[in-house]
């Protein structure tokens, strides 16, 4: 069976995209028996003359208003293939809702009618075309028959809608003229109204389009969506979201690395089966144990998607408070429902009117598209869209309330070596912490400074590694550099590679500080996220983590700034620089803040002594 071709159709209010689309539906007889003999009776029982659009009129409001309010998916079938249309609206206010239908199209319909011509809708509709990334267009000039079938109008629009185009990137497959309306050119083409005209119908247009990828020959993506314990087995049920899994497939489960092969297929009510290819729901049973739960996401070892606590992506946002920068957000894509932190939003477009900045902004408001970046809590596993679009697709919500949807680019696929998770254990050492610290004479400890860039972080901790040494103390001071020469030398600076840099010193940090060492680290380390998960990994190893917050206010870093790197960053010469063009977020509850424009750096670290000190002594 050859895979669906999903078309959204878009177009100005009034220009007959409901009438087209009602006309096709019927043409190819893809009504159920009967709904258009129901339809025609109802117009005539309320003295109505009988329209095609009146085939789409499933809502209430939408009769009401007479406008299409949300996005509606249909299916019909031509000669050739099947089809999925997207009705989306074009009524300005209900443009989001365009948005999130077209977010999964492979082509796009756009209907100008020929009367009016291309209205300032049209063109924003070409626009959020190019930006969702679809390329097969066919823009559908209807209403011929208001125009008297003319040529000279069907040719003027053609050449101004086609530059139009050509201003954003992009080119029509083909200009169709028809009329929706008495059915000319839309599922055949006779030439009889309009013979100067010798292109195919529309319908004969779309069959000639290329259908995606099926989604059953993309890489294997099974989510989880819950665990079921039947007959003493454990049952891990999903939706196959792409690909195929077979029975005596080795699965990596993401995010943790996770292997194990599949044992079983379960199909509902009872039944077995070798394989399941995308857009089957199922169940599978493990050849090994391991621990899987809901929101993990099962796919072969040779094609895994990435796994990041930093995404970037392109934001709709639909709330009516603004998406904000260090605001908190729920992530859910496919089973997984993760909380996240919005860390910068940049070149941002109105949607309804197509005004774009590309300057960093606090905040996306209501029917504004950005490009945003968000941090997570946990890991969150995922695709480029244009790779696996189930996994490239993800909605933000405040509650139950939905708020926004994203499409995610960038993202940086690894070669992960999946490990046998039952074979390998934490050894423990027979020297415990205690005996550790009652040989030294003091605990190791974390003590984790951040702070702006120039805030004294590296004076500081270089006088208090001092102070920890002169009382026979085990002390280190991890530095940034030091750390990039060897351990993190493939690290560059973008926002992946700083979360995992501070994600690598955290793991050091607990290693040290388990063997007994007072380790000090001097990042400025702008997230709370970050911070957090470095926190979590020491506390979860039973060592002590103690967050000191360098605090000075920027004009006096600025001052301080002996290498001129915010003078850099002022000028533009040094993008994403913490503080200037990237932002900072203070801890909300350290275990110790010092005030270094207000105090001298021995003042300082006299004060982090008066609280570490207890920490680290033996009762």
């Amino acid at each position: 069976m050859s895979p669906k071709l999903k078309v959204v159709f878009v177009g100005h209010v009034d220009h007959g995209k409901s009438t087209l689309i009602g006309r096709i539906l019927v043409e190819t007889r893809s009504l159920p028996p009967g709904k258009i003999e129901g339809l025609r009776r109802a117009c005539a029982a309320k003295g109505q003359t009988f329209e095609y659009a009146f085939v789409l009129d499933a809502l209430s409001e939408e009769q009401e208003q007479n406008i299409t309010i949300d996005t509606t998916q249909i299916q019909f079938r031509s000669a050739g293939r099947d089809y999925v249309i997207i009705d989306a609206p074009g009524h300005q206010e209900f443009l989001k809702n365009m948005i999130t239908g077209a977010a999964s199209a492979d082509a796009a319909i756009v209907v100008i009618a020929a009367d009016e011509g291309a209205r300032e809708q049209s063109r924003r509709h070409g626009q959020l075309l190019r930006l969702l990334g679809i390329r097969q267009i066919i823009v559908a000039v209807n209403k011929m028959d208001l125009a008297a079938f003319s040529e000279e109008r069907f040719r003027q629009i053609e050449m101004e809608y086609a530059a139009f185009l050509r201003e954003v990137g992009l080119a029509a497959r083909a200009f169709i003229p028809l009329s929706a309306g008495n059915g000319e050119n839309v599922t055949t083409s006779d030439g009889r109204a309009m013979p100067w005209f010798a292109g195919p119908s529309l319908l004969s247009t779309l069959d000639q389009l290329e259908v995606a990828t099926s989604p059953a020959e993309l890489p294997l993506r099974f989510p989880i969506q819950d665990v079921f314990r039947m007959d003493k087995r454990r049952i891990f049920a999903g939706r196959v979201e792409s690909g195929t899994i077979r029975i005596g497939d080795l699965l990596v489960f993401s995010p943790h690395n996770k292997t194990a092969r599949v044992a079983t297929i379960e199909r509902w009510p009872g039944q077995g089966a070798e394989y399941a290819s995308a857009g089957e729901s199922i169940g599978i049973t493990l050849s090994d144990h391991v621990f899987v739960e809901r929101g993990h996401i099962a796919s072969h070892e040779t094609d895994a998607p990435a796994e990041s606590n930093r995404v970037q992506a392109k934001v709709f946002w639909m709330g009516q408070d603004p998406l904000l920068v260090s605001g908190r957000y729920r992530l859910k894509l496919v089973t997984q429902d993760v909380e996240c932190q919005v860390v910068g939003v940049t070149n941002v477009i109105d949607a309804a009117t197509l005004d774009s900045a590309s300057v960093e902004r606090s905040e996306l408001r209501t029917n504004e598209v950005g490009d945003v970046t968000l941090q997570t809590r946990v890991p969150l596993v995922f695709d480029n869209h244009d790779s696996v679009p189930s996994l490239g697709r993800f909605v933000l919500a405040d509650g139950e309330h939905l708020l926004g949807g994203g499409i995610i680019s960038g993202a940086i696929y690894t070669t992960r070596q999946p490990i046998k998770s039952e074979n390998i254990f934490w050894n423990e050492s027979a020297i415990t912490a205690e005996r550790r610290a009652a040989q030294n004479g003091h605990r190791g400890a974390v003590v984790w400074l951040t702070g702006l860039s120039g805030a004294g972080k590296s004076t500081i901790a270089a006088a208090l590694e001092k102070e920890l040494f002169q009382r026979a103390m085990h002390t280190y001071v991890l530095d940034g550099d030091n750390l990039r020469h060897g351990l993190n030398s493939n690290l560059g600076f973008s926002p992946e590679d700083r979360a995992e840099n501070i994600r690598r010193v955290g793991e050091v940090a607990k290693l040290m500080a388990d063997a007994g060492t007072v380790v000090i680290t001097s990042f400025i380390s702008p997230y709370r996220a970050d911070r957090q998960l470095a926190r979590e990994s020491a506390l979860k190893a039973g060592v002590e983590f103690v967050e000191v917050f360098v605090d000075a206010p920027l004009a006096v870093c600025e001052e301080r700034d002996s290498k001129g790197l915010y003078q850099k960053a002022r000028a533009g010469l040094l993008k994403g620089f913490t503080g200037i063009d990237a932002p900072y977020e203070p801890p909300e509850d350290p275990e110790i803040v010092v005030h270094t424009h207000q105090q001298a750096p021995q003042e300082s670290v006299g004060q982090i002594l008066e609280d570490l000190l207890p920490r680290l002594r033996l009762n």
